[in-house]
């Protein structure tokens, strides 16, 4: 007979360690599962993380014995309610075993305590944020994710399904190579704003008000899109500082229309290349290893996790056109590094301008990443 299900909260930062490290149990056999860095998860979980100034968070760990065989978050996001006022809380950071009552406890839990909170509607998975790691894979899982993207077992959709969860949204990312061939809309718009749009790298020299005008820009740039909740100004300063270390100023790029700050766009190396064979530690001599591959040797693969237009001048040609330059900007960064792959990620199923435009320079969709509901 098998051990009795227990679900236990991680209320302890022994639980939470316990809790970051549920993955590798699930994990173990899978080829392209990458382990993260302990140490990233730890601060995500900290309760010093900005997140934590609109939101709270509740952990639990599901264990059959004293085996840890799944976990989940359930969190409530004042941000969010404050703008979209739909009785809506979320959960995230899921993991189980394949096993129904696995799955059945874990969200029991997390659904009981949203309506206790007063939510009447559940959504995710979220981890934690919208603006951080989210969607449920349900394709594309014989490769490994990139950096900030999740990794599933095939079986997650079907257990959540299972529970009366439906689709709300699909997430979707891109892969191209970035010596790909102008097409012609690419060279047709940007020469007819040749002389309008100017860009430039990041400054180093005025990095913090350049750090702030990324988040000034994705606040107005995002704000109508699907779920949007704004980055606060700590939780950009967050982004910032490590913005700073990971990324050279080549890689973010700003866009200017007539001298008026319209567009930026974000790409950085593909750090779970980096990490994939540090099984989550960076001591004794993990750093070393990092530092030299970032820095040193470069990753061979990069996301585009940002790229916001502000909504002024999003539509029509001066839209594409923006669009158009950066990703040429960027792609001249990555082509120098000697990058053979580019992941733009993620892309709302039903931002047809912008999937439009990535499949015009030959972009191919990766993976897919699913959202789910549930009334309470």
């Amino acid at each position: 007979m098998s051990s009795q299900l227990t679900i236990l909260p991680a209320d302890t930062p022994k639980a939470r360690l316990e809790f970051i490290k549920v993955p590798w149990n699930i994990y173990r056999d899978d080829p392209a599962w990458i382990p993260p860095l302990l140490l990233d998860k730890k601060m995500q979980l900290d309760p010093g993380n900005p997140y934590f100034e609109h939101a709270k968070v509740r952990y639990w760990i599901a264990r059959r014995g004293s085996v840890p065989v799944g976990r989940i978050s359930a969190q409530i996001d004042r941000l969010h309610l404050e703008r979209h006022r739909d009785d809506c809380g979320f959960f995230g950071m899921l993991e189980a075993d394949d096993n129904p009552e696995t799955f059945t406890a874990l969200f029991n839990t997390a659904e009981t305590w949203l309506r206790q909170q007063g939510m009447k509607r559940i959504r995710g998975p979220f981890s934690l944020s919208i603006n951080q790691e989210c969607g449920l894979l349900v394709d594309g899982f014989s490769t490994s994710p990139y950096f900030m993207m999740g990794h599933a077992r095939p079986y997650y959709a079907e257990r959540i399904s299972k529970l009366a969860y439906h689709k709300e949204k699909d997430l979707l990312a891109y892969l191209v190579e970035p010596w790909f061939k102008s097409p012609r809309a690419m060279t047709v718009a940007t020469r007819r704003m040749a002389g309008r749009i100017t860009t430039r790298r990041l400054n180093r020299a005025r990095i913090d008000e350049d750090l702030a005008l990324i988040g000034e820009i994705f606040n107005d740039a995002w704000s109508e899109n699907w779920g949007f909740v704004p980055m606060t100004g700590t939780e950009i300063a967050q982004m910032g500082k490590e913005l700073k270390f990971l990324v050279p100023p080549r890689g973010i790029v700003f866009a200017e229309v007539d001298g008026e700050s319209a567009a930026m766009i974000v790409g950085l190396p593909n750090l779970n290349e980096i990490i994939s064979d540090l099984n989550g530690r960076l001591l004794p001599d993990g750093w070393l290893k990092f530092l030299w591959r970032l820095k040193i040797r470069y990753p061979q693969s990069a996301r585009v996790p940002l790229m916001g237009i502000r909504k002024k001048f999003q539509h029509g040609s001066t839209g594409a056109a923006l669009a158009f330059t950066l990703i040429d900007q960027v792609r001249l960064h990555f082509t120098r590094k000697g990058v053979q792959e580019v992941e733009q990620s993620w892309i709302l199923e039903d931002n047809l301008p912008m999937r439009k435009i990535l499949e015009a320079i030959g972009s191919r969709i990766s993976k897919r990443y699913r959202i789910y509901g549930k009334e309470l």
